[in-house]
C-alpha cells in the first residue's frame, strides 16, 4: 500500500512537474489568413510556448479588451490596421515595452509613441500599400498615377470600391484628409462618389475582379490581394493580370499610402517575458521573410530582403511610401466619416 501512495506521489509530482514547465500565450488576433499557422508553429517549435488564439475583426477584439478589463486573459494582441493600433494605444489597452530588439529592427515611423521612459506600446511588423488598378485598355496611366484623380471629372463612371468606412479606406481617407485639408478632401470624397461605376460592395479582390470583367475600369485595393492573383496557378488569374495595371499613386508628391499590421501586449498581460519574446520573433528575418512569401505583405523590419516575385514585379522592389504619422490618420477618422456621411459615400 505504502508502495502504491509512493507511485501515485511520484506519478503527480511528474505531472505537476510538466504543467509547471508547459509556458503559454494567449493572443487575441485580426490576422485570419492560413498561411500563418506556419508562422505561428514555428514560434512554438523554436521556444516551446504554445499559442492560445482567438481570431476577430481589430473593432472586435478592442471591444472585447475593454469589456474584459483586468479580467482579461490576453497577453498579445494582433491587428491589421493602422487607426485601430493608434486606438488601442489611446484608450490604454496596451501595455508599452522596452525592448533593445525591436528598437533596433522597426522604423519609428512604424510604431507607436514611445514614452519617456523608453517603452512603446505597440509595432508594426508588415505593411500592405493601397494601390490603383486600372483596364490598360480603357484607363491611361497618367489619368490614375495620384489618389487626387479618383475623384477627377475625367474618370467619371469609372470607379470601383469597397465600403467607404471599411479601415483600409478610412485610413486611406484619413491620410489624403491631412495632406489636402478638411474642405479639398470632402470635396475629393464627393467626386468619388460621382465617379462610381456602381454601389461600394464585396472586398479588394471584387475590385480587382470587377476591373476584369468590365464592370468598371479603376479600383482600389491593397497589394497582398493583388499578389494572391499574380502568384495563382488558375490560367482565369492570369488573364486578370493580362489585363491590369498597376499603379503606386502620389510618387512625385507625398508618396502611396501604405497601412500597418502589427501587435502590442495587452494592458493586463500575466505572460510579460514571453510576450515580449513573441513581438521580438515578429520582427527577426524569419518570421518578416513569412510576411512577404507567405502574405504578400511588405516587411517592416530595416534591412530586410524582399524575394517576393509579385511584390518585385509591381515595383522592382521598392516605392516611395508617405511618411505621415500614424497618430494623425487615427484623429482624422471621425471627421472622415462625417464626411462620408454628407457625400453619400456608402
Amino acid at each position: 500500500m505504502k508502495k502504491q501512495i509512493a507511485i501515485a506521489c511520484l506519478v503527480c509530482m511528474a505531472t505537476g512537474a510538466t504543467m509547471a514547465q508547459e509556458q503559454v500565450l494567449n493572443v487575441y488576433s485580426a490576422r485570419h489568413y492560413p498561411t500563418d499557422e506556419a508562422l505561428y508553429a514555428n514560434f512554438t517549435k523554436t521556444t516551446g510556448i504554445r499559442l492560445n488564439r482567438v481570431d476577430a475583426d481589430d473593432a472586435g477584439i478592442l471591444a472585447r479588451l475593454k469589456a474584459e478589463g483586468t479580467a482579461s486573459p490576453a497577453d498579445i494582441i494582433l491587428l491589421v490596421d493602422a487607426s485601430r493600433l493608434w486606438r488601442g494605444e489611446v484608450e490604454g489597452l496596451f501595455q508599452p515595452v522596452k525592448s533593445k530588439v525591436l528598437d533596433d529592427a522597426i522604423p519609428a515611423q512604424y510604431r507607436g509613441k514611445t514614452t519617456p521612459t523608453g517603452e512603446t506600446p505597440w509595432f508594426g511588423f508588415s505593411t500592405r500599400a493601397r494601390v490603383i488598378v486600372y483596364d490598360k485598355a480603357k484607363v491611361k496611366k497618367e489619368d490614375v498615377d495620384t489618389y487626387e484623380e479618383l475623384g477627377a471629372p475625367k474618370n467619371k463612371g469609372k470607379l470601383c470600391i469597397r465600403s467607404g468606412s471599411h479601415p483600409y479606406n478610412l485610413s486611406l481617407f484619413g491620410s489624403v484628409t491631412e495632406h489636402l485639408g478638411d474642405a479639398a478632401a470632402e470635396q475629393w470624397l464627393k467626386g468619388m462618389v460621382s465617379n462610381m461605376a456602381r454601389a461600394p460592395k464585396g472586398g479588394d479582390t471584387d475590385q480587382i475582379k470587377a476591373v476584369a470583367s468590365g464592370e468598371c475600369s479603376i479600383a482600389v485595393t491593397n497589394t497582398y490581394y493583388l499578389a494572391r492573383i499574380m502568384r495563382s496557378n488558375n490560367p482565369d488569374d492570369h488573364t486578370i493580370m493580362d489585363r491590369m495595371g498597376v499603379v503606386f499613386p502620389n510618387q512625385a508628391t507625398w508618396g502611396t499610402h501604405v497601412n500597418i499590421a502589427g501587435g502590442a501586449v495587452a494592458k493586463n498581460a500575466k505572460n510579460l517575458t514571453n510576450a515580449i519574446k513573441f513581438l521580438e520573433y515578429l520582427a527577426s528575418a524569419p518570421a518578416q521573410d513569412h510576411f512577404a512569401n507567405g502574405n504578400n505583405e511588405w516587411p517592416a523590419a530595416k534591412g530586410v530582403k524582399i524575394s517576393n516575385p509579385a511584390l518585385q514585379a509591381m515595383t522592382g522592389g521598392s516605392f516611395k511610401s508617405e511618411t505621415i504619422p500614424i497618430s494623425v490618420v487615427g484623429m482624422n477618422q471621425v471627421k472622415v466619416q462625417q464626411m462620408l456621411d454628407r457625400v453619400g459615400f456608402k
